[in-house]
């Protein structure tokens, strides 16, 4: 699922988001977002900060989440999330002009950057290293997400499309880590989603015992940690979807 095709959509979706911010009043971007403790500005200079680790990875002059001082001796504050919040809270004091052109400047060294990578370079990150298309994939539903922290508060409307299905197919791979790192041995699951279009996505092993069925968007939102499973008019049928639909995520721990 994560090919070539995966940076033009990647590009959209991140045009998508610049439309809304370039929109935004003076006032919005200090208002709280979806994201807890961040403020609207928070959340795009955390954007900002992981396209500049994108670019320093290809370039091969920075290996993200790597020791900085003031970290641990394992080399980073406790998590992925830790690491994140230890950054934007040593950079949130810019204006929020300088933040928004920050981010713009680092989403395209980013694509521009993936586009020219050997599709066949692995790229350090977070859990492990990926190549560019997946790493195009996982900035792709980051910046999903996070549109839908700085969205909703603000009431305005951020529907789904097509490009979910990048999403969904990361979900869906990333199971078993997510199992792994919830401390629990991976099992098979098929998932069986309707996109926004109402077309059929169908992710996962056709012969596994256990099913999970429903929107595409909702799939989306609770594996990216934005709705509950119970909430999400899902279905999980079998002994173990109920199980990957607790655990599922679209990023590292």
């Amino acid at each position: 699922m994560s090919g070539a095709g995966v940076y033009d959509d990647l590009e959209a979706e991140q045009d998508w988001l610049d439309e809304v911010l370039a929109a935004l009043g003076p006032g919005d971007w200090g208002r709280p977002s979806g994201a807890a403790g961040w403020s609207v500005s928070d959340v795009v200079l955390h954007l900002a900060q992981s396209e500049e680790l994108v670019v320093g990875s290809v370039r091969g002059d920075v290996v993200p989440f790597a020791r900085e001082p003031g970290l641990d001796d394992a080399g980073r504050i406790g998590s992925v999330d830790d690491y994140a919040a230890h950054r934007v809270a040593a950079e949130r004091e810019a204006a929020p002009d300088a933040v928004y052109h920050r981010w713009r400047t680092a989403r395209r060294a980013a694509l521009a950057a993936l586009r020219a990578c050997p599709p066949d370079t692995r790229l350090p990150w977070a859990a492990a290293p990926l190549s560019p298309p997946t790493l195009a994939t996982t900035r792709l539903a980051e910046h999903w997400a996070h549109a839908l922290d700085i969205t909703e508060p603000l009431g305005i409307a951020y529907p789904g499309t097509a490009r979910l299905r990048h999403v969904a197919w990361l979900a869906v791979r990333t199971l078993p880590y997510a199992f792994a790192v919830a401390g629990e041995e991976p099992r098979p699951v098929r998932c069986e989603l309707t996109g926004p279009d109402g077309e059929r996505w169908e992710f996962g092993p056709a012969d596994a015992g256990s099913r999970i069925a429903g929107p595409a968007e909702a799939f989306c939102r609770v594996a990216a940690q934005r709705l509950a499973p119970e909430a999400s008019g899902l279905t999980a049928t079998g002994p173990d979807a109920a199980a990957a639909m607790r655990v599922i995520r679209t990023y590292a721990a």
